[in-house]
């Protein structure tokens, strides 16, 4: 796509609208064929005990899935999708598809089929075996909307956006500008492209170099306002109408403004649950939940987010809900050794050494080395003044990040490895690492502990998960 936009932006620079109209005609006669010919050659069949996938021209692709390994039935609907009625349905087969890849997916059928197809899996998940696919009595299997034990209202929502502040925008502006930079002529990303232009200006060029304070904060300013809009803008799109249901297969996720997704997340296959905040956040109360899980959620991510913007009484009710015990109150926290800090500040000192040969050159990029640097070890102390962790019951909870602050509830009997993990400074302030594995994602680790401690928690870990 990419390439037919810039042939075809490159034509219509050069006057040659003809070639424009060509390219563009049989990108879109190549398109028309190439779907048409993906509808007929893909069809999918559901039996007494799999579901049959069929696809390929050339290379044919037969595929079954046993209703025992499918564990669940995702629905989700683009605008166009939502347009016609018709939803794209992914079967949920855990972890056997590599990553980026759906094992089972059927791209557009009727969103009254899809949500038979899911009743139809629970059912047999149930022990039910239907004989056809099960309908309600309006025609379709829709689950009845009570009570949510989680929802956003557009209020939330909206201030959800605020702290989700992002440059995006900037980003996807910045990378197109690069791309057709000698097709446009222009690229306001190029400091020669404002260079050349306040020439032009005459009497205003000279009062932006009379105020360049004022226009720095101006572009500051515009800049924030951006990242603002931007976060705002993708968490409604993202997020609108979120709700969490509580269901006999799990908790069940809508979203969506444009798109329309519909997940069930079965409580049996969560791992670990992880509580987001900030130092910003944190101040007024706000935390993020997510819940890492067997299976992928959308996007081929390892977790699923469960609440976007949420208080810790939310939180606590969400954790009761899957079985992880609620988290405010708990007492025992043990912070890690004080070496979390000194070993990284060992490590980042000989910055100082090259920010004072570069002050010897350059005075002002030699000072702003050196503060950076100090920022950084600042910032290290204030996240082990914040890593800490505890065992409560069965479960283990970690404390870790300043800026990023992140608290893992795992249980003990998801646990699956726990190494030690040294490094020669670590060796030599006598502390290492606990790295926990658990399945279907990343470890999660407990970083300079003693060693002798480090030994005794590994022990106790191990024969709680057993």
């Amino acid at each position: 796509m990419w390439s037919i936009v810039a042939g075809g932006a490159y034509f219509a620079v050069s006057g040659r609208w003809g070639m424009v109209a060509a390219l563009l005609g049989v990108s879109l006669l190549f398109f028309i064929v190439a779907a048409i010919i993906r509808w007929l050659t893909f069809s999918f069949e559901v039996g007494a005990d799999e579901i049959r996938i069929n696809s390929g021209l050339l290379s044919r692709n037969h595929r079954s899935l046993p209703f025992d390994r499918i564990h669940d039935v995702e629905i989700s609907q683009g605008p166009v999708a939502r347009l016609l009625n018709v939803a794209q349905v992914r079967l949920d087969t855990g972890a056997a598809a590599p990553k980026g890849k759906d094992e089972g997916s059927l791209p557009a059928i009727a969103l009254a089929q899809a949500e038979q197809l899911r009743q139809l899996v629970r059912l047999r998940h149930g022990g039910v075996a239907p004989k056809s696919m099960p309908t309600s009595a309006h025609g379709h299997a829709r689950e009845a909307d009570g009570e949510p034990i989680y929802a956003m209202s557009f209020r939330r929502l909206l201030l959800a956006g605020l702290f989700n502040f992002s440059l995006a925008l900037f980003a996807a502006l910045a990378g197109a500008f690069n791309t057709f930079d000698g097709v446009l002529n222009f690229n306001p990303f190029n400091p020669r492209f404002w260079v050349s232009y306040a020439r032009d200006l005459g009497p205003v060029a000279d009062l932006l170099l009379a105020h360049q304070m004022a226009a720095a904060l101006a572009g500051l300013l515009l800049v924030a306002i951006i990242g603002v809009t931007t976060g705002v803008v993708r968490t409604v799109l993202r997020d609108f109408g979120f709700r969490i249901d509580r269901t006999e297969a799990g908790l069940r996720r809508r979203r969506g403004l444009f798109t329309r997704s519909d997940v069930t997340l079965q409580l049996r296959r969560v791992q670990a649950a992880v509580i987001g905040s900030g130092p910003i956040r944190a101040a007024f109360g706000w935390r993020d939940l997510r819940l890492q899980s067997l299976a992928q959620d959308e996007g081929d991510k390892d977790d699923h987010l469960m609440a976007p913007l949420a208080s810790a009484d939310e939180t606590d009710g969400l954790l009761q809900e899957i079985g992880f015990g609620q988290i405010q109150g708990l007492r025992g926290w043990q912070r890690v050794s004080v070496s979390y800090v000194l070993g990284f500040i060992l490590a980042t000192t000989p910055f100082y050494l090259v920010a004072v040969v570069q002050g010897i050159f350059v005075p002002l990029l030699g000072i702003a080395v050196a503060c950076l640097v100090a920022v950084v070890q600042t910032s290290r102390w204030l996240a082990w003044r914040h890593t800490e962790f505890t065992i409560a019951g069965e479960r283990l909870i970690v404390r870790h990040g300043w800026w990023r602050r992140r608290t893992t509830i795992l249980p003990a009997r998801n646990i699956q490895t726990a190494d030690l993990s040294e490094s020669f400074v670590s060796r030599w302030f006598g502390t290492t690492s606990i790295v926990l594995g658990v399945a279907g994602g990343s470890g999660h680790r407990i970083p300079a502990v003693e060693r002798e401690k480090a030994r005794g928690l590994r022990l106790e870990l191990l024969s709680l998960a057993s």
